[in-house]
């Protein structure tokens, strides 16, 4: 494409009229300055343009500045034409602003190398869109809408607007410690509206008399100006976005965009992971009188399992509960289990594919981690539970059939009355019936997993033969979250062994001091 370095000066004839070349005064090189022209590539309407700038010095200073436009238009291929029309917009835009210094060429080769805007500085919101566009081609959809959850009510209303090269630590720290005042003003918020709907509310069963109906209209009014009861965002929320944002900046640096990540230097409270707590008797009395849970990881103990296996035994469902109770499937892997990947001579299952929510959509995805993702040694027991589910599933079918209704035949274990996907919410929903109905401490389905480690435990297993069970990536992971249970059952235990050894040592009160557990009472 043409360009040229020339010299030009502003004097003006007697008609006020720019003089130009026409100008005598050009011949000395004391007067004017030099300028470049360099015709761009056409913009996407295919109307021409060019690039102008003067002010320079020397017939040098004006080459290198040639020099250095050629350069960025060389760039691209010679067959890419968006890169090339990408180009000429940036140079045109340079070319208006004066004051504009001209991009560096390894700036732009970079960003046309990944794909990046070129017109314009690339920001944290920017980042964040390209960042979930790439997690949504090696992500499962309801990972990337967990992430893309994160990203649009936390991190793109407090961080978006920074230009992603000039983000710091200062902003990323200043953004969380913004959290926690939010958390703040929400509490007092909500205890305002507490006492609020208190002095708005008529607690007796009377109807409230002619002065009281006028105070507690005024009293409502006031309440329906309040602020709606709101939740906080706590600790581990916290660290989940602080992890988003991380990842997206470890992204922007491998792409080259950045070189640090300020998200790896915010200072935030620590979140401990739950422990799992056995359901013993002291606790169960305790949850009996106050309602109160003593943990959020409740730990059935394995009668209190065996009663709800018991009340479950006539449920449709009741191999799906036998088969995460011992065996530490999680939800969306029970749900998605195929009768092809379970065998019985070998007694193993394979989980191989999950159903899992997406909003309230069930979706199948594959398993939650590469680990997840393996066979699981099955007993005797469990073999047989599975037997007998098959030919319910098969009597269903038949019948159904044979009352002219649709059944469809998704390969799957564990199904609705038609043959159709469960869905992962009805399996908890009839974990909660059966448990209430049986009178048992409260747990979660997903807590059955967790029982599944303490009766690795009461086999004789140690933390590694729970990590196996439970696919875990890592000892480390079974060790925080079960390492207390285990010490707890393993205290338990030690009783119930010590218990069972029979002595002939009398106690004060004349009976024998440590009676066998398997010991026939005197007649």
């Amino acid at each position: 494409m043409k360009g040229s370095t020339y010299r030009r000066c502003y004097c003006r004839g007697e008609d006020g009229k720019p003089l130009g070349k026409a100008c005598p005064q050009l011949t000395s090189r004391r007067h004017g300055v030099y300028a470049v022209r360099q015709e761009l590539p056409p913009r996407e309407d295919g109307t021409r343009r060019s690039f102008s700038r003067s002010g320079y010095e020397t017939a040098k200073d004006a080459q290198s500045a040639l020099d250095a436009v050629r350069a960025l238009l060389a760039l691209p291929d010679a067959d890419d034409v968006e890169a090339q029309t990408q180009v000429g917009d940036l140079l045109e835009g340079v070319s208006k602003d004066k004051d504009a210094p001209l991009p560096a060429l390894a700036e732009i080769r970079r960003r046309l190398q990944y794909g990046q805007k070129l017109t314009s500085a690339m920001t944290v919101g920017d980042l964040l869109d390209e960042w979930l566009e790439a997690k949504r081609k090696t992500k499962r959809a309801t990972t990337v809408n967990n992430y893309a959850s994160r990203v649009e009510y936390h991190l793109r209303p407090g961080l978006g607007h920074y230009r992603l090269d000039r983000l710091n630590v200062g902003h990323c720290q200043a953004y969380f410690d913004a959290i926690e005042d939010a958390n703040e003003a929400i509490r007092a918020e909500n205890a305002a509206r507490r006492d609020q709907t208190a002095r708005a509310t008529w607690g007796k069963r009377s109807r409230p008399p002619a002065a009281e109906r006028e105070r507690l209209d005024a009293e409502r009014a006031k309440l329906a100006e309040m602020p709606p009861f709101r939740r906080i965002t706590g600790p581990a929320t916290k660290l989940e976005v602080r992890n988003t944002l991380r990842s997206a900046l470890n992204f922007a640096i491998r792409r080259q965009y950045i070189t640090f990540n300020p998200a790896a230097f915010v200072e935030m409270e620590t979140v401990r992971r739950a422990k799992g707590q056995l359901w013993t008797a002291e606790r169960v009395a305790h949850w009996e009188e106050t309602g109160q849970k003593p943990g959020p990881v409740m730990v059935w103990t394995p009668s209190q399992l065996g009663a709800f296996l018991d009340a479950a035994e006539d449920h449709r469902l009741y191999a799906l509960f036998h088969v995460v109770a011992h065996h530490g499937l999680r939800r969306g892997e029970a749900v998605g289990l195929d009768w092809r990947n379970i065998n019985y001579a070998a007694r193993t299952l394979a989980v191989a594919r999950e159903i899992v929510r997406d909003g309230y959509t069930p979706i199948e995805t594959e398993p939650k981690t590469d680990g997840s993702a393996a066979e699981v040694r099955i007993d005797s027991g469990t073999v047989a539970v599975l037997q007998a589910h098959r030919e319910r599933q098969s009597a269903e079918r038949v019948q159904r059939e044979a009352d002219r209704l649709p059944w469809t035949d998704t390969g799957k274990v564990f199904v609705q009355e038609d043959g159709t996907w469960l869905h992962p919410d009805s399996v908890s929903d009839a974990f909660q019936e059966i448990r209430e109905a049986a009178g048992l401490p409260p747990i979660n389905l997903r807590d059955l997993r967790h029982g599944a480690a303490a009766l690795v435990k009461a086999g004789g297993g140690d933390l590694h033969d729970a990590k196996v069970k439970l696919r875990h990536k890592t000892i480390v992971l079974t060790s925080d979250t079960y390492m207390e249970l285990f010490e707890e059952y393993a205290d338990e235990l030690t009783e119930r062994s010590a218990a069972a050894v029979p002595r002939a040592r009398k106690a004060p009160d004349g009976t024998s001091a440590h009676a066998s557990l398997t010991q026939t009472p005197s007649e």
